[in-house]
């Protein structure tokens, strides 16, 4: 009899410990869950599976560069050129003293007594020497300071270089006295060049092809020119070339080439 109560005894605190384990899981798996993608708070237990709603907001999606019709695609204005005004020897200046006249001295030196002539403004001098400052001069011999006189480079040889998208130059300059200046420019066959005179009072450039022919702007046949358009024959380097025999001149021009 006392076998069976023990055995009565134990399936009884079996069958308590298998409900109180039974209940924890009920109670453990009751919890509610937080879904973290939109903050809805869901019971596992209903018969529905749990349904997670894509997030509303919009993928970002890559926008594509704008880019101004404007930008690289404008034309640059003409390049200015100009000769140079020192690194030269000088052959004629013309005096231009802010106080006239101007003294001639018989030595490259402010000194008693050294005075020999003196000279007024505009008037031109051939120039056969230069030291510390000073130049001499052929007629009346003897010396005068350069800073109060205008000379310019003779000769000069100058290249136009286009910038990239650059076709057009605009070129000023003068010659005082005697001398040549002249603007090399490249070219291929079938551009089209056009120059233009800017000032009335300057002379339009003799214009010569890669094998010295002349095409516009011949000094004494074509001295009233101010304009000329033409179709080049040739690669190569074309010349602009102005020349003057005495008091010389201010010239200005455009030049463009197509």
């Amino acid at each position: 009899m006392k076998n069976s109560q023990w055995i009565v005894v134990g399936l009884t605190g079996i069958a308590t410990a298998i409900g109180v384990a039974y209940a924890a899981v009920q109670l453990k798996t009751a919890e509610p869950e937080i879904n973290t993608s939109n903050n809805i708070i869901s019971n596992p237990t209903q018969s529905q599976p749990l349904q997670l709603e894509p997030s509303s907001s919009p993928k970002p999606t890559a926008t594509p560069l704008q880019i101004p019709n404007s930008v690289n695609t404008a034309k640059p204005d003409p390049i200015a050129v100009t000769p140079p005004k020192d690194g030269c020897k000088i052959s004629t200046a013309v005096v231009a003293d802010p106080n006239p006249p101007l003294n001639v001295r018989s030595s490259p030196q402010i000194a008693d007594g050294n005075i020999i002539g003196q000279l007024k403004n505009g008037a031109f001098v051939g120039v056969t020497e230069e030291k510390n400052g000073w130049i001499k001069i052929s007629e009346p011999e003897g010396w005068i300071s350069k800073n109060r006189t205008k000379s310019t480079c003779p000769v000069v040889t100058q290249q136009i270089s286009f910038p990239p998208k650059g076709d057009s130059a605009i070129v000023k300059g003068e010659i005082i006295g005697g001398g040549s200046h002249s603007y090399k420019l490249k070219a291929v066959a079938g551009q089209t060049i056009t120059v233009k005179k800017l000032n009335a009072a300057g002379v339009f450039p003799t214009i010569i092809d890669p094998k010295g022919q002349l095409l516009a702007g011949n000094p004494y046949t074509d001295g009233n020119r101010t304009e000329w358009t033409g179709e080049l024959p040739l690669a190569g380097d074309y010349s602009l070339e102005m020349d003057s025999n005495f008091k010389g001149f201010v010239y200005e021009f455009l030049v463009e080439v197509k």
